[in-house]
C-alpha cells in the first residue's frame, strides 16, 4: 500500500512495506468520537488493504473514557508498534478505499460494514491510497477464509497468477 504523499499525511502514519509483510496488509483502524461528555462512540474496522478489503467491522459502541482507554491496547495487541493517531480523513481513505478495491476484485465487505460505515463521516474519494502489494492484488488466507473461493474470484476478475499474488496457510 503507498500513500499519495501530496495529503500532508506524516509517513509514519502509515507502516512502511516492509512493517506491513508481519501483518499480511490487515490494518486496524478504530474510529471514536465523542457521544456524551463522558462517553465516545467506538467502531473497528479489520482492513485487509491487499486485496480482500474490510474483512470484520464492528459498532458503534458506546464506550467511557475509562473504557476506551483500556479498550486501545487490547485492540491493537496483534500490533507491535501499537496505535497511532490519524487524522479521520486518513482513516475513512483506508477503510472506504479498501472497499472499493476489493469489490473491483469482486469481493464485499464484511456484512457489519454496513452499521459501522457512519463512523468514519461522509466520503468523496478517490482514495490516496493505492492498495495491493507490488501493484497488484496479494491474497493471503486467513482463519476463516475459503482460500478456494477467494482464488477462483481473482482469476475470474484479475486473470490467473501472475495477476496476482497468494500465500495459503495449512492448517491443522
Amino acid at each position: 500500500m503507498a500513500v499519495d504523499p501530496s495529503r500532508g499525511w506524516a509517513a509514519e502514519a502509515l507502516s512502511p512495506e516492509d512493517d506491513e509483510e508481519s501483518t499480511g496488509g490487515l490494518v486496524s483502524v478504530l474510529v471514536a468520537r465523542k457521544h456524551r461528555w463522558d462517553r465516545a462512540s467506538v467502531c473497528g474496522y479489520l482492513v485487509d488493504v491487499y486485496c480482500l478489503g474490510v474483512k470484520n467491522a464492528f459498532g458503534p459502541d458506546i464506550k467511557t473514557d475509562v473504557e476506551l482507554s483500556q479498550f486501545l491496547p487490547e485492540y491493537y495487541a496483534a500490533y507491535p508498534a501499537g496505535w497511532q493517531e490519524v487524522p479521520i480523513d486518513l482513516a475513512a481513505d483506508i477503510v472506504f478505499g479498501a472497499v472499493g478495491y476489493a469489490r473491483g476484485l469482486g469481493f464485499e465487505p464484511h456484512a457489519d460494514f454496513a452499521q459501522a460505515a457512519g463512523q468514519l463521516g461522509a466520503w468523496e474519494g478517490p482514495p490516496a491510497i493505492t492498495f495491493g502489494r507490488g501493484g497488484k492484488p496479494f491474497y493471503q488466507s486467513g482463519p476463516y477464509d475459503n482460500p478456494r473461493k477467494v482464488i477462483e474470484t481473482l482469476e475470474r476478475t484479475v486473470g490467473p497468477p501472475p495477476a496476482f499474488d497468494y500465500l495459503v496457510v495449512g492448517r491443522a
